[in-house]
């Protein structure tokens, strides 16, 4: 069994992959975009739509990134504009602290740090923050490494 993330960037998501990529060297490993798919009958629930109505045709599908040996889902969702992640971080665990504040800073561009990245008693690295997009993550690394 395996269990993925799957995120709604509420029609940011071509900018949310930018970001990571940029960020964390992520590579989008599939993308299909609203034009891609067969017409939706017209009797097709408006919520599966993008903003209420028709989807519009550039607006992300669906797409699954790699970021490291992780693969996340992605899309644009209802095309809200505003995202929402709340009660769930991603986790990354970094090799050293120099990669951890790497990635720290870069996520941290534009969002908001909730926890600095600091030594612990657990850790020699750790940090938590929310992105641009209001995605949460924690970075840290493991004693020993």
């Amino acid at each position: 069994m395996k269990v993925q993330s799957y995120l709604s960037f509420e029609g940011r998501c071509d900018e949310a992959l930018a970001f990571y990529k940029k960020a964390l060297g992520a590579e989008v490993v599939q993308l299909m975009r609203y034009s891609e798919a067969p017409e939706m009958p017209p009797s097709s629930d408006a919520d599966a739509s993008c903003g209420g109505g028709a989807p519009a045709a550039d607006k992300v599908m669906h797409a699954v990134v790699r970021i490291g040996e992780t693969e996340l889902m992605a899309s644009d969702g209802r095309c809200s504009g505003q995202p929402e992640f709340k009660g769930v971080m991603l986790a990354l665990t970094a090799a050293t602290d120099a990669q951890a504040r790497q990635w720290f800073d870069a996520l941290a561009d534009g969002g908001q740090v909730m926890q600095p990245l600091t030594p612990t008693f657990f850790s020699s690295s750790f940090g938590m923050l929310a992105d641009r997009f209001g995605v949460g993550w924690l970075l840290v690394v493991h004693a020993g490494q």
